[in-house]
């Protein structure tokens, strides 16, 4: 590796890091370096930086004397050490070729490259070379050949490792400690849910955090932080830091999970102990336990729950049979284990059959949630439990068509040998009255009613009501 600077190079030594992953696919990356300066003007480098790092949102400030030095210019070199890299910057210089001929024998090539090859790729034959064209000094001109080839030495600037480089001046000689801060992509991560439900409706919800590092570098023993949030992004980063926040309550007592802290308008959650990230790694750490979570199954057959807004015509829409949908729910509240904001994540339920093994019931997501609110997930469609839908009369009112009166029955049908309650929503938009019902329900809001029907084992019950929209 050849560096070449004009007022020599200091090599900074890493003295802590922290990280701070968003889960928007990026993160902050804040280390303590260690600078032994010389008084005056000189270059500092410092590799062991993100390859995916946001070169504008680069930051250095003294953790010393505020005046300890003056930055005239930053650098981010990434022309990174690679053979089509350094064939295109060899060209027009002397190269040695290896090859080996048909017949076996086996040649040393000396020219001239005139052109750098397009690819390098690996055959049983050896290596080789499209497009790489070399000029023998004894006149031959030699196309895409096969074999090894030789240069003299790296091309000036070309580098191992991604590196920031500072221009600056120092007032006075001395060792100084510097925080240098910067945003990198491909750092992600996103919370996972496994709740397992038992007979008694006493359920565990166990939480983990799942993150994957594909930046280009690796963080070891850092102090980890996990923002959960929607923070807005300028389509070009234009760098720039912020912070503060206040204590808020522990995830977990055990000293080596996270803590969680309101920060502006979103969350975030340190981890009580040093994590290691490598590149190119997803690894999980445990988020929260919740051994005492009270669920609830819900039944529910909403046959306009996929249409949007619709309003009525000669065509049928929602009618036919229907499998109901089948509701876990809960409170993220203390009295749950809980009460703390939940990361959005995916939700992966199991129940534990007679013989004690855990069977998967279905999977769904949830979005961020905050403590006092309730958790619904959508784990699948019942079996025993079935509904059929029929508009029994459809009619014009009036000549503008702008009215209509129509008629619908529910048949609601329990084939367990266990009592179940099934709820039914019916979805009306405009202005609508029912003007007839068998059965009463509940107005949700302007345009959701409910009907909550409790089945006896292998009970058939039809909901029928009559509805008058008008538009």
């Amino acid at each position: 590796m050849i560096l070449s600077f004009a007022f020599g190079t200091v090599l900074a030594q890493s003295m802590g890091t922290e990280v701070t992953i968003y889960n928007q696919g990026f993160a902050l990356v804040k280390e303590v370096r260690q600078l032994d300066l010389r008084s005056g003007r000189q270059n500092v480098a410092i590799e062991n930086v993100a390859a995916a790092i946001e070169p504008t949102s680069v930051g250095i400030k003294s953790l010393g004397a505020a005046d300890a030095f003056e930055v005239y210019e930053q650098n981010y070199v990434f022309d990174l050490i690679n053979p089509i890299g350094i064939l295109n910057k060899a060209v027009g210089s002397i190269v040695r070729f290896h090859r080996t001929l048909p017949n076996g024998t086996k040649e040393v090539l000396i020219g001239k490259l005139m052109s750098a090859p397009t690819g390098v790729n690996n055959s049983p034959l050896g290596t080789s070379y499209p497009g790489m064209v070399i000029q023998s000094t004894d006149g031959r001109v030699i196309l895409d050949p096969v074999g090894e080839v030789e240069v003299e030495s790296i091309p000036q600037g070309m580098i191992s490792k991604p590196t920031l480089i500072w221009d600056l001046h120092a007032n006075k000689a001395g060792q100084t400690p510097v925080e240098l801060s910067y945003l990198t992509q491909q750092m992600s991560w996103n919370a996972n849910y496994v709740l397992t439900l038992d007979e008694a409706q006493k359920s565990n919800l166990k939480g983990w955090v799942t993150l994957t590092n594909n930046s280009g570098e690796a963080y070891t023993d850092a102090k980890l932080k996990l923002l959960a949030g929607d923070v807005q992004r300028a389509q070009r980063p234009t760098g720039g830091f912020g912070g503060g926040g206040r204590a808020g309550a522990e995830m977990m007592k055990a000293d080596n999970r996270f803590v969680e802290e309101s920060l502006f308008e979103y969350h975030l959650y340190t981890l009580q102990r040093p994590a290691t990230m490598k590149n190119k790694e997803t690894k999980q750490i445990s988020l929260l336990e919740s051994p005492q979570l009270t669920t609830t199954k819900k039944l529910v057959v909403d046959s306009l729950r996929d249409y949007g807004v619709y309003y009525p015509n000669e065509t049928e829409v929602g009618t036919g049979m229907i499998k109901p949908i089948v509701l876990v729910e809960f409170m993220n509240t203390k009295a749950n284990g809980l009460g703390i904001p939940l990361p959005a994540g995916a939700v992966k339920v199991y129940q534990r059959d007679k013989s004690g093994s855990v069977q998967m019931l279905g999977e769904d997501s949830i979005q961020h949630t905050p403590r006092e609110e309730k958790i619904s997930l959508f784990v699948g469609r019942s079996f025993d439990v079935v509904a059929s839908r029929k508009r029994v009369s459809f009619n014009w009112v009036g000549g503008s068509r702008t009215s209509t009166d129509e008629v619908f029955e529910i048949e609601v049908r329990n084939r367990k040998e266990v009592p179940e309650t099934v709820h039914v929503m019916e979805r009306r938009y405009a202005e609508w009255e029912i003007l007839e019902k068998s059965m009463d329900f509940e107005k949700l809001d302007s345009n959701t009613m409910q009907f909550v029907v409790r089945l006896n084992p292998n009970e058939v019950k039809t909901i029928r009501y009559r509805v008058r929209t008008h538009w």
